[in-house]
C-alpha cells in the first residue's frame, strides 16, 4: 500500500526522541486496568504467563499484545493499549514472554526476537477457548518483529486472525543492533544489558554445565550477549546468524492480512533498514506510517492516551 502520511504532531518536549522514549518507558503511569493471570504449558515443558483484561460487554474480539526487549505485560505501553482496547469492546491477552513475568522460565533457552513458536502457542490457546472469532495482534519493538515474522512465515494463518499493528519495529535486527551500540544509545544499551545479564546469571546457577562465569564475564555489549547466549541457546550459529534468520523484514512480502507498521523517523533504536518502504509499497496488505516524531515506543497524546493507541483502535475497527 502507499505510505500513510502521518499527522502526529506532539508538544515541543515530545518532539525530542529521547525524551519521548524515556517518558513512555519510565515516567508514564496507567491506572485502573484489571489483569487476570493465566499460565499456559508449552510443548517443550516450559510455560508462559498471560495476563487477561476483559471488556464489560460480551465480545467475540480479542487482541494479543506482545511487549519488547526485557518488557512485560505490566509496561505502560501494554497496559495503556489494553485499557483502550477494553474500552472499545475488545478483550485483551497480554503475553509475558519467557522469563519476563517475574519468575524464571524452566529451560536454558528463553525468548528472542524470532521465537514465533511461542506466539503460535498463545494463538492456538486463544482459539481453543472457542470464545473468539476475531483475533488481532499488537506488538511493540521486539514484539512487533515477532508479530510481523509470524504473519509472513510459511504457515497457515488461522482465519480468525483479522489484523495486526506493530509499533517501533526493528525490522532488520542487525541494523537496529548497530544503532544501539552507538554512543547516543549508551544508556539504553547499558540498561538492557544489565537486565539481561541479571537473568543470565540466574540461568548459570540453574544450568552450570551450559554456560560458565568466564563466558558471562566476556559479555561487554549486547552483541556479545547474543553471541554467547541468545544464539547458542536457541540454535543459531552466532549473533549475525540470529539477526539474519529472526529479522521480520524478509517476511513482509508474504503478509496476507491487513497490517499497520508505525516507526518514527526519530527512533534512535532503528537503522535505515528498519523502514520497509519498498515492502509496503509492493504489498497491498501492508500499511507503513513514519511519523516525524515518537522516539522508540514514545508516542504521546491527550488524556494519557497515546497517538498509536488511537491509531491502533481506528485501524483494527476497519476490519471487524
Amino acid at each position: 500500500m502507499p505510505i500513510i502520511l502521518s499527522d502526529y504532531n506532539p508538544p515541543l518536549l515530545f518532539k525530542n526522541g529521547h525524551f519521548s522514549t524515556i517518558y513512555s518507558g519510565v515516567i508514564r503511569k496507567v491506572n485502573d486496568l484489571v489483569q487476570k493471570r493465566e499460565r499456559i504449558s508449552l510443548s517443550d515443558g516450559d510455560f508462559l504467563n498471560i495476563d487477561w483484561s476483559f471488556t464489560k460487554k460480551t465480545s467475540n474480539k480479542v487482541a494479543i499484545l506482545l511487549h519488547g526487549l526485557e518488557g512485560s505485560a505490566q509496561r505502560p505501553y501494554i497496559t495503556g493499549i489494553a485499557k483502550q482496547l477494553t474500552a472499545n469492546s475488545y478483550n485483551v491477552c497480554a503475553v509475558n514472554l519467557r522469563s519476563c513475568s517475574g519468575e524464571p522460565n524452566l529451560l536454558f533457552k528463553s525468548y528472542h526476537s524470532g521465537a514465533t513458536e511461542d506466539l503460535n502457542a498463545v494463538i492456538n490457546h486463544v482459539i481453543a477457548t472457542k470464545k473468539y472469532t476475531q483475533i488481532y495482534i499488537n506488538g511493540f519493538s521486539l514484539g512487533g518483529n515477532l508479530t510481523l515474522k509470524y504473519l509472513g512465515e510459511n504457515r497457515n494463518i488461522p482465519k480468525d486472525i483479522k489484523g495486526a499493528v506493530a509499533v517501533s519495529v526493528p525490522c532488520n535486527l542487525h541494523s537496529s543492533l548497530k544503532q544501539l551500540l552507538l554512543p547516543k544509545n549508551a544508556l539504553y544499551a547499558k540498561r538492557f544489558k544489565k537486565h539481561l545479564l541479571d537473568k543470565l546469571k540466574v540461568k548459570q546457577q540453574l544450568f552450570p554445565n551450559k554456560i560458565s562465569n568466564q563466558e558471562i564475564n566476556k559479555i561487554k555489549t549486547l552483541k556479545d550477549f547474543d553471541d554467547i547466549y541468545t544464539s547458542r541457546a536457541h540454535g543459531f550459529k552466532d549473533a549475525i546468524d540470529y539477526y539474519s534468520q529472526a529479522s521480520c523484514l524478509q517476511f513482509l512480502p508474504n503478509i496476507k492480512i491487513p497490517t499497520l507498521i508505525i516507526n518514527s523517523k526519530n527512533d534512535s533504536f532503528l537503522g535505515p533498514e528498519c523502514y520497509p518502504i519498498k515492502e509496503a509499497e509492493e504489498n497491498t496488505n501492508l500499511y507503513l506510517e513514519i511519523p516525524k516524531y515518537g522516539g522508540h515506543v514514545g508516542f504521546t497524546g491527550k488524556n494519557n492516551t497515546t497517538y498509536t493507541e488511537k491509531r491502533t483502535i481506528n485501524f483494527l475497527n476497519e476490519f471487524n
